[in-house]
């Protein structure tokens, strides 16, 4: 009976302990700042030798006297977005980037085209997804770093320094991408989304609003990569066309002519140096 008596006892206490311990977190301490009287704690003399004075730019700020006072500055000095709301705001950015990449660039127009050159070959999956992807991401960063660049320097790096608001990076951002985008749009496309829209459009760049331009964009290099695979396929077509009557004619029903018809394509696309005929002259539709 002493011993429970006793572990009853040592558990109520650590429960007591326990409990002190949480209030003693939950406690608030509270400061308060002296007033500007000239002294610090009990002392008769102040202890500031200096005044810190004023500042208005970011250099005058380093200069002044600060030892003595408690500088604070936010959001780089620009005071317009909070931390936790641009982490949000980042982390967003981060997750559209894929689509972005895939939308409003020219990796749809050549992933198409690539796609296309190997349905003609009919290899399969020779290359794999994985080449033609990182190829297509490779040519598109050819493609695109002029613009990038000008974003870097004409709206990334004035923002970072804080020369400039979020609202006027964007729209300096935006400026060439939207340059790109509409040396690529075709006329009747953007015309007609501009009619579905209830948009009035002069044909100029700066009229045509982003919400008309992306989806005009989209379609343009969808039809274009069409077209480029069109023409891809008609070699290899006639190539399949003749191997298929010279097995018809030979009595070879039951032999596709697929099987035969592909050591004859890839045998074409070596000699005539295919990858290179194809990749630059898809770059080449770009400027």
């Amino acid at each position: 009976m002493m011993k429970k008596n006793s572990g009853a006892q040592i558990g109520r206490l650590l429960c007591l302990l326990f409990m002190v311990g949480i209030l003693c977190m939950n406690l608030k301490f509270d400061t308060y700042a002296a007033a500007d009287t000239g002294t610090t704690g009990t002392t008769e003399k102040s202890t500031v030798i200096n005044q810190p004075g004023t500042s208005t730019t970011p250099d005058e700020l380093s200069n002044l006297n600060v030892a003595n006072n408690l500088t604070i500055t936010y959001d780089n000095g620009n005071g317009e977005i909070a931390g936790s709301l641009r982490i949000l705001i980042v982390l967003t950015a981060i997750s559209l980037a894929p689509i972005m990449l895939i939308m409003l660039t020219s990796f749809t127009r050549i992933i198409v085209v690539l796609h296309f050159t190997r349905s003609a070959l009919n290899t399969q999956t020779s290359p794999p997804n994985n080449v033609l992807i990182a190829l297509a991401l490779f040519l598109t960063f050819f493609i695109m770093s002029p613009t990038l660049t000008t974003i870097y320097n004409d709206a990334v790096i004035p923002f970072d320094s804080g020369k400039i608001t979020q609202q006027e990076a964007l729209d300096i951002g935006m400026a060439p991408l939207r340059e790109f985008m509409y040396k690529q749009t075709q006329t009747k496309d953007a015309n007609m989304f501009m009619d579905i829209g209830g948009y009035t459009w002069t044909g100029k760049l700066e009229d045509i609003p982003s919400v008309v331009l992306i989806p005009s964009f989209i379609i343009s290099e969808l039809r274009t990569a069409f077209i480029i695979g069109f023409l891809i396929y008609i070699p290899f077509i006639i190539i399949d066309m003749v191997v298929a009557s010279t097995l018809m004619s030979m009595g070879m029903m039951m032999l596709p002519p697929t099987t035969i018809s592909m050591p004859f394509k890839i045998l074409l696309f070596v000699l005539a140096d295919g990858w290179n005929l194809i990749i630059g002259s898809l770059v080449k539709t770009f400027y």
